[in-house]
Parts: structure tokens; C-alpha cells; sequence
């Protein structure tokens, strides 16, 4: 039985597959798994969150001319302070942690360790670390042309 695949699917299919080795390539060398930040690394975003800035590389899409790569680590506990409003399109990968992710109009859901989703420029996201130890967002920030 053939499925068809919709445009926006195509598109996030594509997205996943170019940024997939890009979360391998900027992860700091010698790392074997997930980062060790300390208490003071990155810049505050707020109490309990903290912003590291990993990389930027070009883009072979041709809608975007730089990926940047940040992780966002969050304390037990921290959540963003509101439901913020994307102003680029973005790929979250979970590196640790167990977070509970809010987006306008839907229900909220839970992602793990290993697992990914997307936010659309012009879409809302409100995330909290729900697990017992700190969480990572490894976010590809897809900076358009």
C-alpha cells in the first residue's frame, strides 16, 4: 500500500535528516554522550535555566543560510517563564531529562532522552523539566536567508 506524504511532512523529514548529523558534529570534542555543564556555564535565561551557544555551520537548504546550534539547560523543576512565541523555525533534540512541552491549541505531551520535535516560526512553546535531574534542549535554530 503506498502512503502519501504531504508537503509539510517532506519538509520535516528533510529537516530532520540534514540536522541529524549536525547535533553529532557540534556536540564539544572528546564528549561521549551528553555535556557536563557546570553550575555557572552559558548565560542566564532566567532561575533554573541557563543558554550555552555551541556552534553555528552553513545550511545546504536552500531556505536557510546558517544553522546555530544552542542548548538550553534547565534545573529539575525550571520551565520557561511563558509560552513563547518562535521567531525563526527551530529542531529541539532532548540530550537529558524528561521535559512536559505546551504549544497553543494542543495538549501538552512529553518528550524524553533521545527524543526530538519541531516549532514553527509564529508558533508557541512552553517547556518544563519534569524529571528528577537536570535537563539539555539541543536546538538547531534554522536561520533563514
Amino acid at each position: 500500500m503506498t502512503e502519501l506524504m504531504s508537503r509539510r511532512s517532506a519538509v520535516a523529514l528533510g529537516l530532520t535528516a540534514a540536522a541529524a548529523p549536525l547535533f553529532a558534529f557540534v556536540t564539544p570534542a572528546g564528549a561521549a554522550g551528553v555535556p557536563a555543564y557546570g553550575p555557572n556555564d552559558g548565560k542566564e535565561l532566567s532561575p533554573g535555566r541557563r543558554l550555552v551557544e555551541v556552534g553555528t555551520a552553513p545550511s545546504e537548504m536552500a531556505a536557510y543560510k546558517s544553522i546555530k546550534i544552542i542548548d538550553v539547560i534547565f534545573q529539575p523543576g525550571a520551565a520557561d517563564p511563558t509560552e513563547a512565541m518562535m521567531d525563526m523555525d527551530m529542531m529541539c533534540y532532548i540530550l537529558a531529562g524528561e521535559f512536559s512541552i505546551k504549544k497553543m491549541g494542543k495538549e501538552p505531551y512529553t518528550v524524553k532522552e533521545g527524543d526530538f520535535y519541531t516549532c514553527g516560526k509564529g508558533r508557541t512553546d512552553h517547556a518544563t523539566n519534569i524529571g528528577k535531574g537536570v535537563g539539555i534542549h539541543r536546538i538547531a535554530i534554522l536561520i533563514p536567508v
